[in-house]
């Protein structure tokens, strides 16, 4: 289950996520509109592998169970897909 750092990096920013400026490795989920949500995970950055356990952990925090973390990063679900599961979990507001 575990994961390339970069591939998992590379996945996250295809679909919306915004890495920032600082230090560490954190992501922030921008919505299809470009607008930031309270969506964020980080990845480690003393590893090249991502592990089952920080990938369940970056899952929860992206509002996602692990198999559905798993496709977003690998990108079988769609950018939109995403959106609207974190709408129906009430994790983001639906867009105006």
């Amino acid at each position: 289950m575990q994961r390339d750092q970069a591939d998992v990096e590379r996945g996250l920013l295809a679909k919306g996520f915004v890495k920032t400026d600082s230090h560490h490795h954190y992501f922030i989920y921008h919505n299809t509109n470009g607008k930031k949500t309270r969506i964020t995970t980080k990845t480690s950055h003393g590893n090249r592998e991502i592990g089952a356990h920080l990938i369940a952990q970056m899952a929860k925090q992206c509002g996602l169970s692990k198999a559905e973390f798993l496709s977003l990063v690998d990108c079988p679900l769609k950018q939109g897909d995403y959106e609207n599961l974190l709408i129906e979990r009430r994790k983001i507001s639906a867009l105006a």
